[in-house]
């Protein structure tokens, strides 16, 4: 129970201060600024990890959890609980920004700018890269799992900072549905839970692959 609060706790300020700038920044006309959003997802995505990883792993996102369970690298069991305290965590905090700022018409969901076949390849690629730096920082040496936040933190933040304008740059199911279905702008979300899902679970089945060479 303690884990699973852990990670609830730790969705919840995920979503709170990722989607949280979004809003600010448009609440504001643009005084946080694209740079500044994209610093925000990863520095509380480097926090959180720092702060929960111990806990619950921190992995926020079910992409993440599923492929980990997938790999046998988490309880099969678990999964479910994860990925709803994770869902349950995201809510909340969609839900207190649409308290906080009830005039926000989108609360951070995730849109695509261009095509969605572009933002559908885009957050693949962007998804794929993400699980495979957590899947090689955290199974790895010991130095490089005490740099994993470090390393995944500006991941996220390097991959919003290039792809945002285009796709928003989710890499995350739960960070896209809660927005979405909290402010009714679901027209776009299957691609983000298929690119998501899709994304990490071929980045794990490459890294099982790279590492049967190296057993």
């Amino acid at each position: 129970m303690k884990r699973y609060i852990a990670e609830l706790v730790a969705t919840f300020f995920l979503i709170f201060c990722g989607t949280g700038a979004m809003v600010i920044n448009t609440e504001m006309t643009g005084v946080i600024s694209h740079f500044g959003v994209a610093t925000a997802w990863g520095l509380i995505v480097m926090i959180m990890i720092f702060a929960y990883g111990r806990i619950s792993g921190a992995h926020m996102n079910p992409a993440v959890t599923i492929t980990l369970v997938m790999l046998k690298l988490h309880p099969k069991k678990e999964l479910i609980p994860y990925v709803g305290v994770q869902a349950i965590g995201a809510f909340l905090a969609s839900f207190t920004l649409k308290f906080l700022f009830p005039s926000n018409e989108l609360l951070g969901a995730s849109m695509p700018s261009g095509s969605e076949m572009q933002s559908l390849i885009l957050e693949f690629i962007l998804t794929f890269l993400l699980m495979i730096v957590i899947l090689l920082t955290s199974q790895g040496r010991r130095i490089e799992q005490y740099y994993a936040p470090i390393a995944i933190g500006m991941t996220v933040g390097l991959e919003a900072l290039f792809a945002g304008p285009i796709s928003n740059a989710s890499m995350n199911p739960i960070r896209s549905i809660a927005p979405a279905l909290v402010s009714g702008h679901t027209e776009h979300l299957w691609l983000y839970l298929v690119a998501t899902i899709s994304g990490a679970i071929v980045a794990g089945l490459y890294w099982k692959w790279q590492s049967s060479f190296e057993d």
